[in-house]
């Protein structure tokens, strides 16, 4: 799919659909509206154009237009749109037209958004095409979503800097797809050997650094914990770090990644329901290995590393076990007491890993707690911190991007619940209470003083039903953040 800008007056340009945004409680813009033969203004009398978000309202067989079609899509209230809800109108737009073959769209950009610049808007509704088009039936024997060949973007000036912007969006765009299709991937394709093979196409293709540890190397590095997760498996573990240093003598930004292909809880093994989509446990790697592409792509200046710990946890005879000890990367020391609490014990050496290899700031995402969906609901991350400055740059850029997240508190008392009796800690909590927050103290254990944020994306991660603006199942979340993070640091 190709992103364009254009200059040419809207009604001049043939395409097969043209998409026309109005607000709502506002008359569509005049001269839009003499172009289509006082149209829209007719259907706004009879009340079949109201403008309210995601509405849709087709013509066609318009006059006085090039495109055959014309699509008028509500935005909503003008003095409530944000970036989210700018792409969600888009991408509800995008889903509907997707469902038929169009090779060419022409989109006219909203104009006047309260406090938003136009470049943004630009980037927003380009996020939109990309999302609405993306299908996760990606092993259907038949196509049942056709994104098109080109969109055409027209009322914006095709200066530099909006061209820059419709580059970025591009970049972001293909990236949260690519997490999108990762999460969507069976485990019988995808685990951890062929998710280092597709990390290393990544970085082949982008001019990215790339070493992938093998369980020989893993063993060298001492990385215990992750080592004692993937035993279960008959699929071997893998740890990927890309490198993109481009920021010269300026600090370096990680990014980790859980990466739990498929997660069946070990020996504490899940029932049915809570396993059928466990395929989506390396939401968190597939983030990371996605907005990596992106800061290649894009060139951002800046030091940048990405962290995938990538397994299997499986149950057989040589599965950890109830009561094990631990000892994880940085000589720290864990019981495990159920085994189904395996996201942190693998993030644990990964972060020490980041430490150890002079990471100045951390961000760590993961399909880690339930409870944190308990707390927060499905659309919104839970933020934990070591480090309020750093959490509020994280926060800044989630709400820059469009996407939800909330800070939850990590007082010290929290860490009494992860006291063993017998190891320097224990995976769990010990009760179904503050469940999200006991994870995250855990993996403060192997951070040190390292600004550090863990954002758990147990809810965003996967949509359990389709809805106006994007198919079920995966879903790309916090690749734009970590994007925007990158661009910020």
């Amino acid at each position: 799919m190709r992103l364009t800008l254009q200059s040419a007056p809207f009604h001049e340009i043939a395409a097969d659909w043209l998409v026309i945004p109005v607000w709502e409680k506002e008359p569509p813009p005049a001269d839009w509206d003499v172009k289509l033969g006082g149209l829209l203004a007719k259907l706004a009398e009879q009340g079949d154009v109201a403008g309210k978000a995601k509405e849709m309202t087709p013509i066609y067989q318009p006059t006085g237009v090039a495109a055959k079609r014309v699509l008028v899509v509500g935005f909503g209230p003008r003095d409530k749109a944000d970036f989210a809800s700018l792409l969600s109108a888009t991408a509800a737009a995008a889903k509907s037209l997707s469902s038929k073959p169009c090779p060419k769209i022409v989109m006219l950009v909203p104009v006047n958004v309260p406090s938003l610049a136009t470049d943004v808007v630009l980037r927003a509704c380009a996020a939109g095409w990309h999302q609405g088009s993306a299908t996760a039936g990606i092993r259907k024997s038949s196509t049942e979503r056709t994104p098109p060949d080109e969109v055409v973007f027209v009322g914006a000036s095709a200066d530099s800097a909006l061209q820059a912007a419709l580059t970025r969006a591009d970049a972001e765009g293909r990236a949260t797809n690519l997490a999108r299709e990762l999460v969507n991937l069976p485990p019988c394709d995808l685990y951890p050997e062929t998710f280092a093979e597709r990390a290393r196409e990544v970085a082949v293709k982008t001019g990215l650094e790339i070493h992938v540890l093998d369980e020989q190397q893993l063993v060298v590095e001492r990385m215990n914990a992750l080592l004692a997760v993937a035993r279960g498996s008959d699929r071997p573990p893998r740890l990927v770090l890309l490198q993109h240093r481009k920021g010269g003598d300026r600090p370096t930004l990680a990014l980790v990644g859980k990466g739990v292909t498929f997660d069946s809880g070990g020996l504490s093994l899940k029932p049915t329901d809570g396993m059928v989509d466990m395929k989506c446990d390396m939401a968190g790697a597939a983030a990371v290995l996605a907005s990596m592409q992106a800061i290649a792509e894009l060139q951002i200046p800046v030091n940048a590393i990405g962290i995938m710990a990538l397994v299997e946890n499986m149950p057989s005879g040589k599965a950890m076990k109830l009561g094990d000890v631990i000892k994880a990367r940085n000589g720290k020391t864990i019981e495990v007491l159920n085994t189904d609490a395996e996201g942190r014990l693998i993030l644990a050496d990964a972060l020490a890993y980041a430490v150890d290899l002079k990471a100045s700031h951390l961000i760590d995402l993961a399909t880690l707690t339930g409870a944190c969906m308990v707390a927060l609901g499905y659309d919104v991350a839970g933020v934990m911190s070591n480090n309020e400055a750093w959490s509020q740059k994280v926060l800044a850029a989630s709400l820059a991007a469009g996407e939800k997240a909330w800070p939850l508190p990590m007082f010290p008392h929290y860490r009494e619940q992860i006291k063993s009796d017998i190891a320097d800690m224990k995976n769990t909590g010990g009760s179904r209470y503050a469940g999200a927050i006991t994870a995250a103290k855990l993996l403060e254990e192997f951070v040190g003083d390292t600004p550090w944020v863990h954002l758990d994306i147990a809810g965003p991660a996967w949509a359990e039903r389709e809805n106006a603006t994007r198919e079920s199942g995966g879903t790309g979340c916090f690749v734009r953040t970590l994007i925007e993070m990158a661009l910020a640091y």
